[in-house]
């Protein structure tokens, strides 16, 4: 437990120097709102975060998938156009239906998805608190991960981590 503690506190530096606040909050009460920088160094930060966590427990690791990361990619998006949190597109499809469509033909492990203004790191921790969403992170069968997420103007982002075996 000490170990996962000082991965997440590692993880929490990482984003402070990977973020900067933005002047006059969005619409998260006024406080500062996390502008994401550095964006091509957020999967595979996170991608080194579950693999931690994921070590630290004897699961082995995930690589990431770029059909998976479509898939995660497309979904962010989505629900930010719907402006909800949750698993169905605004067409109607499923998690399943967004990986084969992104052409991934690995078994789909299940999705975790938010809505924040915070960073990586910290959606992580508190997918890692739901007992749901760890279950998806940890899945011993997962082999692939996707990753991704859209940030609106306002500086809110959605999320979304989907893991494949």
């Amino acid at each position: 437990m000490k170990r996962v503690l000082l991965i997440i506190a590692a993880g929490v530096l990482t984003l402070i120097t990977a973020c900067t606040p933005a002047p006059n909050g969005g619409s998260n009460g006024g406080g500062n709102v996390y502008r994401i920088r550095n964006a091509e160094k957020v999967q595979f930060r996170m991608l080194d975060s579950v693999n931690a966590l994921r070590q630290a427990t004897g699961s082995s690791k995930v690589q990431l998938s770029a059909q998976l990361n479509a898939a995660a990619a497309t979904h962010s998006r989505d629900m930010a156009v719907q402006n909800r949190p949750w698993h169905f597109g605004s067409d109607g499809s499923s998690p399943l239906d967004r990986v084969a469509r992104a052409g991934y033909t690995g078994s789909l492990m299940g999705e975790a998805i938010s809505e924040t203004y915070e960073g990586e790191v910290e959606t992580l921790s508190a997918w890692m608190e739901d007992t749901n969403t760890r279950a998806v992170i940890m899945d011993p069968k997962a082999v692939n991960m996707g990753f991704s997420w859209f940030q609106e103007q306002n500086g809110k982002i959605w999320w979304t981590l989907v893991m494949g075996g």
